[in-house]
């Protein structure tokens, strides 16, 4: 009854009796293990009328398999003439969805600059590597001066 009071006053929380579990309805952005936020309202969008899409024979290794079917996908975006090619999978739908990603990623890179996702993840890399070598030289001190205060070296 006390627990059936208290999830009435609070709308945000649902309480299912049968299976005793609590579901939170709106979603809490707590970034525990990434401090680091990363800026995706630049990531450019892909209209479908920008792109060219053409299906080509793959090549590689894979006899027959490759050499017949047109899974290998060619994406051009018309605006910045970036083209793209991925034969990633054997799948055709599976390579149109990967050649869209990569599209999409160098566009941000090509748009964007130092802005864009891939930018900002290598500036987190080379911050937390930075703060991990500064760690590192500090504890290599503080061994260096307590072996000498204690008469080892």
């Amino acid at each position: 009854m006390l627990a059936r009071i208290y999830f009435q006053q609070q709308p945000s929380f649902l309480l299912h009796l049968s299976s005793v579990k609590i579901n939170v309805s709106e979603c809490i952005n707590i970034s525990v293990r990434n401090k680091h936020k990363l800026d995706y309202s630049r990531v450019p969008k892909l209209k479908e009328e920008d792109l060219d899409e053409q299906f080509v024979r793959g090549t590689g290794p894979g006899g027959q398999a490759v050499n017949k079917t047109n899974n290998c996908v060619v994406l051009v975006h018309k605006p910045t003439g970036i083209a793209v090619k991925c034969h990633k999978s054997r799948l055709q739908e599976e390579n149109r969805k990967l050649a869209r990603n990569t599209l999409i990623t160098k566009l941000d890179n090509f748009l964007n600059g130092e802005l864009s996702i891939e930018a900002q993840e290598r500036a987190v890399m080379i911050k937390k590597s930075k703060e991990k070598s500064r760690r590192q030289q500090k504890l290599a001190e503080l061994k260096a001066k307590w072996k000498e205060k204690e008469g080892l070296t």
